[in-house]
Formats: structure tokens, sequence, C-alpha cells
């Protein structure tokens, strides 16, 4: 398989990642699409390093998913602190954390 494909593939889960950011209001969702945008980063950084021929894009890769669960323990988080406060999860929600 070309590793071109895999570039395309990427840029269309990219395009639908982005597309739900913007699109929808749920905070979770919006966390699924942004987790599904940094996936398809990440097999963008793998395909150019299966082109080139070394590991940089893997370790980048590697990298980029440890960040990514970091993000998804404090994202959830202030979900959940937000859900128990207001009981909901919607974005636009959020501003009115003020006390």
């Amino acid at each position: 398989m070309n590793p071109v494909n895999y570039l395309y593939l990427a840029a269309l889960l990219f395009t639908i990642g982005a597309a739900g950011v913007l699109i929808r209001r749920n905070a979770i969702v919006v966390f699924m699409c942004i987790e599904l945008m940094l996936n398809a980063c990440n097999l963008a950084f793998v395909a150019f390093s299966r082109m080139h021929g070394n590991l940089d894009g893997q370790i980048i890769a590697f990298f980029t998913m440890v960040v990514a669960a970091a993000e998804v323990v404090v994202g959830l988080a202030i979900i959940v602190s937000i859900f128990r406060t207001r009981h909901t999860a919607s974005v636009d929600d959020a501003s009115l954390m003020k006390l």
C-alpha cells in the first residue's frame, strides 16, 4: 500500500475531527474529536517516518499519545466538575463557571 494513501486517510480523519470540534456542543464529543485529530496527526507522522525510512515520526507519535492521555485525564476531570455543578456537559455552559 502506498504511504500517500495513509496521508489521505490522515487528512480525512483530521477534517472530520475539526468539523466535530466546530459543530458539536457536547464536551465529551468535542474531546473525542480532538483525540481523532491527534490520532490523524500520529498517522501522518508514522506515514512520513515510513516514507523516509527513519524512526523519528514514530517517536513523535509516541510522545503525542502520552500528551493525549494526560489531556484526556485533565479534560475529563474538568467535564465531571462542570457536570456535577451544572448537570449538563454543554460547552456553552463552561463559560458560566464563575462563582
